[in-house]
């Protein structure tokens, strides 16, 4: 934990940046990178009955770590965007209650 969300960005596009990304992101939470998922989700998007391209858009889900380590984590998320040339992509934050997070059929907290 955290996992990325990825869609409307190539898959390619994101292995370009995935190690330096998850690196800096990890510093940040100050976790390994092994904390960390990617994944690309694969979207068909339609507006008015056509098949359009879908818009950028990166879901961060983790525990909550405050909004001074969310603002990095979105900054540093946006720089290492920027770098692919996209003009325009959003994040959104989905946090996970300790207490309603389970592994193994156990509670995490």
């Amino acid at each position: 934990m955290p996992q990325l969300l990825i869609k409307g960005i190539t898959t390619e596009n994101v292995c370009q940046i995935s190690k330096s990304l998850v690196e800096e992101l990890a510093a940040i939470c100050e976790c390994g990178t092994d904390n960390f998922t990617i994944d690309c989700l694969h979207t068909t998007s339609i507006l008015d009955g056509e098949i359009v391209e879908s818009f950028p858009f990166i879901e961060v889900r983790w525990f909550e770590r405050g909004v001074e380590t969310r603002d990095r984590f979105a900054a540093t998320i946006e720089k290492y965007i920027n770098t692919l040339d996209i003009p325009e992509f959003e994040i959104a934050f989905i946090t996970y209650s300790e207490d309603s997070y389970y592994i193994k059929g156990k509670r995490f907290s």
